[in-house]
């Protein structure tokens, strides 16, 4: 089973726990499909806008045994507050710059 460190946007914290997140990973289905099943090792904010602070998260989680990183649906595609997150190429960039390319990024989860 692949290990998964999740990044999500700080601002939807209040509104969404995850649950959709761990559902999917969990069934290996949606942002999973291709890997099936998954077991997360971290459900982590970017920090808060412009989201600088996924990079060092992400390298935590790699460095914890993730070998993929998940950049969660809420900054890839707005949900659930149907915005999403101006900064999602920067962050999503950052972050691979800062784990190198053995590490996959999923760039959505649900």
């Amino acid at each position: 089973m692949v290990k998964v460190g999740i990044i999500r946007c700080q601002q939807t914290e209040d509104m969404c726990p995850g649950t959709m997140d761990f559902v999917v990973a969990s069934e290996g289905k949606m942002g999973f499909a291709e890997m099936g099943p998954v077991e997360i090792i971290g459900f982590l904010s970017c920090g808060g806008c412009p989201g600088k602070r996924a990079i060092p998260r992400a390298r935590m989680m790699v460095d914890r045994g993730a070998e993929a990183i998940a950049i969660a649906s809420c900054i890839s595609k707005g949900n659930p507050i149907g915005f999403p997150c101006p900064h999602f190429h920067e962050i999503k960039e950052g972050i691979a710059r800062g784990i190198g390319p053995k590490v996959e990024i999923i760039e959505w989860t649900h």
